[in-house]
């Protein structure tokens, strides 16, 4: 099981376990994020204060509950004592509960009345005994663990017999040979201090809190048929009341005895820190001092459930309980008809039996865990310094928001780690003024800052603008360069188309030229042809004049010219073959390079094609970065008109 009582995740930090507390030390604020108050054990009395104080529902406990309803499934022989309480809370569904745990395993049932009736005979037999006046009354574990741990001094006043609870366990061990383990049915977180006391010997297992038993009695569905507890008791059954231990020692020794009564958690622990030296020295009319932590007893313990706190039902059921155990008749000690002599002289012949010494409590001084240092006057000043509370008034505001009742006891907890000076809401305070006449410093230098930085946004826009005005010129300049560069390209590309046209032409002319050549050739051919026929004539005809003699000189003469003539038709025709060829050559030649020049026009018709179309591009892409420019311009224009 962990710590008894614990922070959960729900706690916010607002103080109020501090302001509720009564035991220093007992809360420990954190400076980490989230800022819980934790619980610190060591100083801690589990009296419950904080649970009431706190709204967050940040609170919780620890008990046995759980290990109770285990041990049962296991087959742990456990025997039940039941606080006076439970019938109380419970007065008409108790029995059936008692019932219910019966049939899950449960052996004996007692009633702490019993215990507590032994208390009361133990009270007024040591303190006649023992001439042992003034002391402090001990049921209540809260105010046990308060003396134990804050209020050592008073450790030889706190009456030295057990509590009703440890009675009825040891009345159980001792004197019916139980040999269970026993639980103890709970009002109170603190009985679990006072279980795992070594003082206590072990006589008790279990802390069975009535909340935690009544939400597993429900949640299971617990019940069984109805069940009474095992031993009668008498007015031990009113001990939760406030006064209730008052009650039972007048109903025995009669109402002249002085009984100081006094509960409620704040009211109880001031009470013995102001009476201390007066409870300590025994100079006092006290019988005893019948302190309870809770204001409404036991009754209303801080494990009893919420919403039975309140309303005053178990209050009237306990006056109920409180008449059935004033009997009738004059047998019983606590018979109404005897006097308080009677009833005591009965108490004891009933008790006869029991040892005192059976019932004896020891304690232990245990405030070393949880002593408070108290700081030198310097160290204090140098905390309050450190606080910025450098005046008495200031020292004295004592507002409580901290959770302490004045500024003396915030230092105090500063000094030994349970608080930081950040949970004064006055050292917030003032670091939040100084902080803002930090802050209204800083915004007059922003202001001034804002005034350089507007001219300057002026003046970077008023540039911005010039830039931008000559980029656009540029980009005007460049636009109209690559619009004069597309139409001289495109002029260049008429030329060209113009070359083109004139260079497929001369391409057909010449391939015309060349078939006039080749007629030509053939022509000549023909001529050669004709020639050589000529000469063959003319042959002929000279054969035929040299037969004729002088009659043939005429025609012989004709003939040589024939000769003649078709011997220089072949020669022209040679000399027209060797032109044609040469013609030819050239035309050949022309051909090729007509055609190279084709390639080259197609070529750069082409390249100009592609610088048409980028000059296009350009153009469009330098009105594209001339609108994005000007919208830039306006932006920046407008950004610092607004800044104005």
């Amino acid at each position: 099981m962990g710590q008894l009582v614990y922070t959960n995740d729900l706690c916010v930090g607002c103080n109020r376990c501090i302001g509720a507390c009564s035991c220093e030390g007992a809360n420990v604020a954190s400076n980490e994020e989230g800022g819980k108050v934790t619980v610190n054990p060591d100083s801690c009395v589990a009296c419950g204060a904080c649970f009431e104080a706190c709204e967050h529902n940040a609170r919780e406990y620890n008990d046995d509950t759980a290990r109770f309803f285990e041990d049962l499934k296991k087959g742990e022989k456990i025997s039940i004592i039941l606080a006076p309480a439970f019938k109380a809370n419970y007065y008409n569904e108790y029995e059936s509960v008692i019932g219910g745990l019966k049939a899950c395993g449960v052996n004996h049932v007692i009633s702490v009345s019993y215990g507590a009736d032994i208390t009361t005979w133990a009270y007024i037999k040591y303190i006649q005994t023992h001439k042992y006046y003034g002391g402090i009354s001990q049921p209540c574990p809260a105010v046990v663990g308060y003396i134990e741990k804050h209020l050592p001094q008073l450790l030889p006043k706190l009456m030295p017999v057990h509590s009703p609870m440890m009675c009825a366990a040891i009345y159980a061990k001792k004197y019916m040979g139980l040999k269970d383990k026993i639980a103890f049915i709970s009002p109170c977180i603190a009985k679990k201090n006072e279980i795992d006391d070594p003082n206590t010997h072990n006589y008790v297992e279990y802390n069975v809190t009535f909340i935690k038993l009544m939400e597993y009695v429900r949640k299971n569905n617990i019940k069984g048929t109805p069940y009474k507890d095992e031993i009668d008791y008498g007015l031990g059954s009113i001990y939760p009341m406030p006064g209730g231990l008052k009650e039972n020692v007048y109903w025995l020794l009669g109402e002249d005895v002085f009984i100081r009564q006094i509960e409620g958690e704040q009211h109880v622990y001031e009470y013995l820190e102001n009476n201390k030296e007066l409870l300590k020295s025994g100079a006092n009319s006290y019988l005893f001092v019948d302190a309870l932590n809770c204001r409404s007893g036991c009754i209303y313990g801080p494990a009893v459930e919420p919403h039975l706190r309140c309303v005053d039902d178990a209050y009237s059921f306990m006056n109920k309980i409180k008449k059935e155990s004033k009997k009738s008749g004059k047998k019983s000690a606590w018979a109404r008809a005897l006097t308080p002599a009677q009833r005591l002289a009965k108490l004891n012949q009933s008790f006869a039996h029991l040892k005192l010494e059976d019932f004896i409590r020891h304690y232990t001084d245990k405030s070393a865990r949880c002593a408070v240092k108290q700081p030198s006057e310097r160290e204090l000043d140098q905390i309050f310094i450190s606080m910025r509370k450098d005046t008495e008034d200031k020292r004295c505001l004592n507002c409580g928001g901290c959770g302490y009742s004045n500024c003396t006891q915030m230092a105090v907890a500063i000094y030994n780690g349970y608080n930081f000076k950040e949970n004064c809401i006055h050292y917030n305070r003032d670091i939040v003024y100084e902080e803002k006449l930090n802050n209204d410093a800083l915004i007059a230098d922003m202001e001034e800052l804002n005034a350089q930085e507007q001219q300057i946004r002026e003046d970077m826009s008023a540039n911005i603008s010039r830039q931008f005005e000559a980029l656009n010129a540029s980009l005007d300049s460049m636009a109209d360069e690559c619009e004069n560069n597309a139409a001289n390209c495109n002029g260049i590309m008429e030329s060209i188309a113009e070359v083109k046209r004139f260079s497929g032409e001369l391409h057909e002319e010449l391939g015309r030229i060349g078939g006039y050549l080749d007629n030509l050739e053939q022509n000549n051919s023909d001529v050669i042809s004709i020639a050589n026929k000529t000469n063959l004539l003319a042959l002929n005809a000279s054969i035929e004049a040299a037969r004729a003699g002088n009659a043939g000189k005429g025609f012989a003469v004709v003939a040589d010219q024939i000769k003649v003539l078709a011997e220089g038709s072949k020669e022209t025709v040679s000399g027209s073959n060797k032109t044609k060829e040469d013609i030819s050559n050239s035309i050949n030649e022309l051909l090729e390079n007509a055609e190279s020049l084709m390639n080259i026009v197609n070529d750069t018709e082409e390249r100009i094609q592609t610088i048409v179309g980028s000059s296009n591009e350009i153009v469009d892409t330098t009105r594209q970065v001339y609108d994005v420019t000007e919208d830039v311009r306006k932006h920046l224009d407008s950004l610092v008109s607004n800044d104005k």
